[in-house]
């Protein structure tokens, strides 16, 4: 029942600050209120969500899908060196036999010629081959580096000043210039440096999306929302297969197509999206918290009491230093987020790299990216339902052992005794490697929710662009690897199935964190979290 002024709710002796048992707030009851003059009372955003407004109703799910079509972008440009990067087919001039990989090294340059054009792909237009087959992999290397250093920058950004909406459009309209810009690149090493820009720019998109879209629903449904965004990022990768094959005779033109969505996105759609009112309320802007949270709750078709107002997660903001300085002076903190960054930089490699490693199958590249791209839908399904019956550390550890099998596997039918045994080993290398990519992918997503539930608001996002950095740190080292896997490909996939398995055995020294309360501050997490440690020993 909701309070009223003439029915005052009943004083709790717990200080505002600090979160009661979980299970108290599951049955509706309040377990943080706070009584103001006039007859007012206080609620945490979270007991407002799942008091007045709902865990999750329309206005969420509407806002949800909002700002996850950002992931569209962060796919496309993340992914787009599968084919812009890709190495063509050459000809015999002589014969017209077609010829690939070393066989061209021991050519001379007027025996054969790529069939198609030269501008194709940056390999075939710089004739990256031979001498020079390493220098394909600079460019995605130093984009996933860009993405690494831009991750902490952003991180910090939306956790600070700007916010997560504000943050958002700024990577978006930075995301448009830089991948515009590649398409002038004159040589490979101006591409290596704009695509090193890219990656930092758009670095951005993803952390603020989840965080945008996970921090306004209830506790029950986060893992859920947090999916939203993998389905978008999923349709950007299937989209690839359909452009590059449109524009496969023009890389160029490959670059400036990707490149005018993010800014139509930050143009006309952005502008419709909420900021986040836990970021607001921790940075004192409890007016247009109440103001965001009352849009909502009206989407709902629910209105908030009049006599409402947020508990302020902190009250003396004058002795407070920057969340970042905390941060890394919180002993708890550091050591989990080292370990998030541990598993992430595992799932990171494998997840990059099995996409990038996809040249290195005995099948159609656009086929083969297509059917991964597929793959990616099961993942988001499944791992959606998952997230709401499964803890959240054994899914990702399952998860990626899955993933370690299956490379493993694809190594051992990549060994060319095997394929002369098995008619059918390149087919079974497939399902195999389809099968690889989907519990990779799986272990992708469920560790972005997982880092969203371990850190508090005040840290959240420059939590997750810390996940974000280890991720591309293991993305950096995959396109290294994939250029080995040329000549090599059973060796490429043992490296990826040893590292996800590492990931996995990391994650099992993680807290649980599956219907538990999103904090606001790192001392209110610190303590509350010791109380039920406390309390956990204690029975």
């Amino acid at each position: 029942m909701e309070p009223s002024k003439q029915e005052v709710p009943k004083l709790m002796e717990t200080p505002p600050n600090i979160s009661n048992d979980s299970s108290a707030s599951e049955k509706g009851e309040a377990t943080r209120q706070q009584q103001l003059p006039n007859n007012r009372y206080a609620l945490t955003v979270d007991e407002v969500i799942e008091q007045h407004i709902g865990a999750l109703g329309f206005a969420q799910i509407l806002h949800a899908l909002l700002v996850s079509i950002a992931w569209i972008f962060d796919a496309q440009t993340t992914l787009i060196s599968i084919f812009s990067d890709a190495q063509p087919a050459a000809r015999l001039l002589a014969t017209g036999a077609i010829v690939e990989g070393a066989s061209l090294c021991g050519l001379a340059s007027g025996e054969w010629e790529w069939i198609g054009s030269k501008s194709d792909t940056v390999v075939s237009e710089w004739n990256l081959i031979c001498q020079h087959k390493f220098l394909v992999a600079v460019p995605s290397t130093l984009f996933f580096i860009g993405s690494l250093f831009g991750s902490g920058v952003y991180g910090y950004l939306a956790d600070s000043w700007f916010g997560r909406k504000k943050t958002l459009l700024l990577s978006c309209v930075l995301t448009f210039v830089t991948a515009f810009a590649i398409s002038f690149s004159p040589n490979v090493w101006v591409y290596a440096f704009l695509r090193f820009a890219n990656g930092f720019f758009r670095s951005g998109i993803g952390s603020c999306c989840i965080v945008l879209a996970t921090e306004i629903v209830g506790k029950k449904w986060r893992g859920q929302v947090g999916q939203y965004g993998f389905f978008f990022f999923t349709l950007g990768f299937l989209s690839l297969p359909l452009m590059a094959y449109l524009e496969r005779k023009s890389w160029r033109n490959l670059y400036r197509i990707i490149s005018f969505l993010p800014l139509g996105y930050a143009v006309c759609l952005l502008p419709f999206a909420y900021e986040s009112p836990r970021w607001l309320l921790v940075k004192g802007r409890n007016k247009e918290a109440m103001v965001v949270l009352k849009k909502l709750a009206r989407l709902n078709g629910k209105q908030l009491p009049a006599d409402l107002s947020l508990v302020d997660p902190i009250p003396e903001r004058d002795d407070q230093t920057s969340s970042t300085e905390k941060f890394w002076k919180t002993k708890w903190a550091v050591k989990r987020i080292i370990m998030v960054m541990m598993a992430g930089f595992g799932s990171g490699f494998v997840y990059y790299g099995i996409q990038l490693n996809a040249e290195n199958l005995n099948f159609n590249l656009y086929l083969t990216v297509a059917v991964n791209a597929l793959m990616e839908f099961p993942a988001v399904f499944i791992g959606s339902f998952l997230l709401g019956v499964m803890n959240r550390r054994p899914l990702f550890s399952n998860s990626s052992y899955l993933a370690g099998v299956a490379c493993l596997l694809c190594a051992v039918l990549s060994i060319h005794r095997v394929i002369r045994a098995i008619s059918v080993a390149k087919w079974l290398q497939l399902a195999v490697e389809a099968v690889g990519f989907m519990a990779s992918s799986t272990a992708y997503d469920v560790l972005y929710v997982y880092c969203v539930e371990l850190f508090p608001t005040n840290v959240r996002n420059t939590a997750v662009s810390l996940l974000r950095q280890a991720f591309m740190l293991g993305a950096s080292a995959a396109p290294l690897l994939v250029a080995l896997g040329r000549e090599s490909a059973m060796m490429s996939f043992i490296v990826f199935g040893v590292a996800s398995v590492l990931s996995g055995v990391v994650s099992l020294w993680l807290r649980e964190t599956r219907n538990a309360p999103l904090y606001e501050t790192l001392a209110q997490q610190g303590k509350a979290e010791e109380i039920e440690n406390e309390t956990i020993m204690s029975t």
